[in-house]
């Protein structure tokens, strides 16, 4: 299988070291473009036999996948200068893009949307995907693997992937403020506040990694540390005074709003 990554900052990065490293292809299957020099250096110097390619058309010709890893304002007028190319799937990561546009840019091309999240990065992504009109299960088994190989992936109708963005796209951000949150709160008893950092976040990787490899619900686990009377249950009765569990569910709310207007303008 023949890939190319167009545009390789830190998504396309984390996808494409993510694929090579589970074994889905070898780094001389892929070629990469970007305008911008230092990216592709940095990623032929992560990924020894990576292609390297001065142009967008002469990378894309001849691959099977073309990943566009581009902003959003950029994702129609490249796949344009695609148009001509012999049919293949594209793959679009831009937030807001919708599969109509791309399918009216595209001709002949398969298009499939994705929203993944930063922490794809380390490998622990979450994303989500919707397949275009034309495209079969074959680019959805495939989208699925490659996915796959930074993090874990599902299938949604188009009109659901704002609900991801707002929650798992931007959630990221939501679960570092409550981190920090936890890790002052540390520090104001007493803790350093390397030490608090260091506890809050492990204890948010940790209750996370429970609900996956459990498969329990999160209120069935939360029951099974709270014990009457105790602390537990005096900090999560501060959490509901406070409105910390209608704040998040405005906040995943707001967020896919936001993002239904970007996907309009």
């Amino acid at each position: 299988m023949k890939l190319t990554f167009l545009g390789i900052g830190k998504m396309g990065a984390a996808l494409c070291q993510g694929i090579v490293a589970r074994g889905v292809c070898t780094a001389g299957d892929i070629t990469v473009s970007d305008p911008v020099a230092a990216a592709t250096a940095a990623a032929a110097a992560a990924l020894p036999g990576l292609r390297v390619a001065e142009t967008n058309l002469e990378a894309a010709r001849g691959a099977d996948v073309v990943l566009l890893c581009v902003k959003p304002a950029g994702i129609v007028p490249l796949i344009e200068s695609l148009r001509d190319l012999p049919p293949m799937l594209f793959i679009s990561i831009a937030a807001g893009v919708t599969l109509g546009a791309m399918e009216a840019a595209t001709g002949h091309h398969r298009v499939v949307r994705v929203m993944p999240n930063t922490p794809a990065l380390v490998g622990k992504g979450a994303a989500a995907y919707a397949p275009g009109a034309k495209a079969t299960e074959a680019d959805c088994s495939l989208t699925e693997q490659l996915l796959g190989a930074v993090g874990i992936v599902t299938r949604v109708p188009e009109k659901l992937l704002d609900a991801v963005t707002g929650l798992s796209g931007s959630g990221p951000a939501y679960v570092y403020t409550i981190i920090e949150a936890l890790s002052e709160g540390g520090v104001l008893e007493g803790l350093t506040k390397e030490q608090s950092i260091l506890l809050a976040a492990q204890t948010l990787a940790g209750a996370a990694e429970m609900v996956l490899s459990t498969g329990l619900h999160p209120a069935v686990l939360r029951d099974q540390v709270t014990s009457p009377g105790g602390t537990t249950i005096a900090g999560l009765a501060t959490l509901e005074e406070k409105g910390l569990r209608s704040a998040l569910i405005e906040c995943v709310r707001t967020a896919t709003r936001r993002a239904k207007e970007l996907g309009k303008s």
